[in-house]
């Protein structure tokens, strides 16, 4: 079987400024949280045959929203931010697979790193797009 053609865009080692976690004094709080993303997209918009923005997928936007999200609010979890991450990236139509990775360092003892993982296929994104334009909706009817 032929491998299936693919264009994805990477997002590495992004550190975020974000306040994830609840800790006693005794426990080692994370310096950091790295997020890495990959997001899968047309070829077309990587295999281009003019030089521009138009024809390519800007994620520049994104970024920013991502930057923005983290920033947002204190989370209890790195699972509920990766959530809110996974949401901006579905927003984007042109999106069509979508791989996060969270982690935080250290862990313990100034070492370590502790992350979630989470990856969606096309189905699982039209699903998160069709939550939030009923989430819409009922914020309109409110």
């Amino acid at each position: 079987m032929k491998p299936a053609n693919s264009a994805v865009i990477e997002l590495r080692d992004l550190h975020l400024r974000t306040d994830i976690g609840t800790y006693s004094p005794e426990d080692t709080r994370p310096d950091f949280h790295i997020l890495d993303l990959t997001l899968g997209i047309s070829v077309d918009q990587i295999l281009i045959m003019k030089d521009g923005m138009a024809y390519v997928f800007d994620y520049d936007p994104l970024v920013l929203e991502i930057d923005r999200l983290a920033a947002d609010v204190h989370y209890e979890t790195q699972e509920r931010l990766v959530t809110r991450i996974a949401d901006a990236c579905a927003a984007h139509d042109a999106v069509q697979h979508i791989e996060i990775s969270l982690k935080k360092s250290p862990v313990r003892a100034g070492s370590g790193s502790l992350g979630v993982r989470l990856t969606l296929d096309e189905n699982a994104i039209k699903a998160l797009r069709e939550q939030a334009h009923r989430v819409k909706i009922q914020d309109m009817v409110r």
